[in-house]
């Protein structure tokens, strides 16, 4: 879910989805060095169907003046190493794709061979 309002509180999510069934879980998502609420959450139902009732209704719909943007979360797409793999990748050492912090097939961030 997105475009919410900043100042939205979970509290306000979890009534706007109970409409449509039993809420399992509310995970909001924050700026890493401000703490700010980012106007993203993930919310999780506990039914597909309950989900899919959430999303036709309230996609579209206003909040404190924003449209939200509603929709079923899709699996991350794996964009391959950690961002402390060995190579050419910032943070990796020992080239090569052996390395991270430690290098070498030791082990550390990231490091040991890899398999493809």
């Amino acid at each position: 879910m997105g475009s919410l309002p900043f100042e939205t509180t979970q509290e306000e999510l979890a009534a706007a989805f109970e409409k449509f069934g039993t809420v399992n879980n509310i995970k909001m998502l924050t700026d890493r060095e401000t703490g700010r609420f980012r106007g993203i959450a993930f919310i999780t139902m506990e039914d597909v169907a309950q989900g899919q009732a959430a999303i036709k209704a309230l996609h579209g719909s206003e909040m404190g003046g924003r449209t939200l943007k509603v929709e079923a979360s899709q699996p991350r797409e794996n964009r391959g190493g950690s961002g402390f793999g060995g190579g050419r990748k910032p943070f990796g050492g020992g080239g090569a794709g052996r390395g991270g912090f430690g290098g070498g097939n030791r082990g550390g961030f990231g490091g040991g061979a890899r398999r493809y």
